[in-house]
């Protein structure tokens, strides 16, 4: 993927591109590690998000994709905001694009405050958070959040922004969810050229705003409906098969892992290793998308490491065996703001996008 253009807007509102886009997001999990989110449309990412239905899950969106320089949407790029969420029965071969869509949440133009929701975005440094409904069945699913800046709406150049992340929700409720028709819609297909959505002129408003795409679905929540840790055994929980990240990974840089090197005892071991090393971390950087490639760095300092005890005739280790290395992925902000009750706010709206789960109830 072309780094320049990895923030661009959706290039046609007909382009399956509209499902899950180009927008580089990276998720992290209160006590998990980052996964990160498909950023080529179509193609799955190695790894998927475990979380309890009832988390909370937060997107941060970024101007520039590796956090280079600050910032989240330029103030010009002033228009809604919505979530969206599919479920999948298979990451790698299920198709993003198509039907099966529901809204969670969504917000326009705050009249009361005179703000749309992407200016919000930019006073929450970037970041908008939800709490996953309680009710969503558990299994595979797609989270959308989008951003519509329409700057250039009245010159028929509406501007969508979206990416997905992959999350696994763990839920006791197995059952499909009977989503009426109105509220299920395919991407691309939901908004058409014309619209009054996506004509609509913000320098000569006409309040109040006409959001794009369906009505938001509420999902009905049960006071029965139990909260669950990533630590749950119940029994009754279906269970995560695919898309796990490693327990004895060392380091991650977006959808790769570095794992530890075979041990070695004499000097062809030790330089076999190194090899080992380096071919790990040559697979980090061909696989390192906008988002940056600082941990493959990191990694490599490791081989590094390996390489000159090989060269100083120090053939037992690998040195450091099985550490943790340290992770110089940009840190989250630290003001994660709350959640939006999309199952029971009619009011509530906003949007981000770097993808954090995190905080489960």
């Amino acid at each position: 993927m072309d780094p320049q253009h990895c923030t661009d807007p959706i290039a046609g509102l007909d382009s399956n591109d509209m499902a899950c886009g180009r927008l580089p997001i990276t998720v992290k999990l209160e006590h998990v590690a980052n996964c990160s989110i498909g950023v080529d449309g179509e193609k799955s990412v190695a790894f998927t998000c475990p979380a309890p239905a009832g988390g909370k899950l937060t997107f941060e969106w970024r101007t520039w994709a590796d956090a280079e320089q600050p910032g989240s949407i330029d103030i010009s790029h002033k228009g809604p905001c919505a979530v969206y969420a599919k479920q999948v029965k298979d990451m790698n071969t299920d198709s993003a694009a198509g039907p099966g869509w529901i809204k969670l949440w969504e917000e326009g133009y705050d009249e009361s405050s005179g703000k749309w929701c992407t200016e919000k975005l930019i006073d929450n440094n970037g970041l908008m958070s939800i709490d996953i409904p309680k009710s969503l069945p558990g299994g595979s699913w797609l989270f959308r959040p989008e951003l519509l800046a329409l700057h250039q709406a009245d010159k028929g150049d509406p501007q969508f922004y979206t990416g997905c992340a992959q999350v696994f929700i763990k839920s006791e409720k197995t059952a499909p969810l009977n989503v009426p028709a109105e509220y299920s819609v395919s991407i691309p297909g939901y908004v058409e050229a014309g619209q009054p959505a996506v004509t609509f002129n913000i320098y000569q408003p006409k309040f109040p705003y006409p959001m794009p795409g369906p009505k938001v679905y509420k999902l009905a929540e049960s006071k029965k409906t139990a909260a669950f840790t990533l630590a749950s055994t119940s029994s009754k929980t279906q269970k995560q098969t695919e898309g796990e990240i490693p327990s004895d990974y060392l380091i991650k840089n977006a959808n790769w892992v570095g794992v530890e090197v075979s041990s070695y005892s004499t000097e062809d071991g030790c330089w076999k290793a190194s090899e080992e090393c380096y071919s790990q971390a040559n697979t980090c950087y061909e696989s390192a998308p906008p988002t940056g490639s600082a941990n493959c760095r990191t990694w490599e300092s490791k081989c590094d490491g390996i390489s000159a005890a090989c060269s100083a005739g120090d053939f037992n280790g690998p040195p450091n065996k099985g550490q943790k290395l340290q992770n110089e992925d940009p840190a989250p902000p630290e003001n994660i703001p709350a959640a939006i009750d999309v199952s029971s706010s009619r009011k509530m709206r906003a949007r981000r996008a770097r993808a954090l789960i995190s905080e489960f109830s």
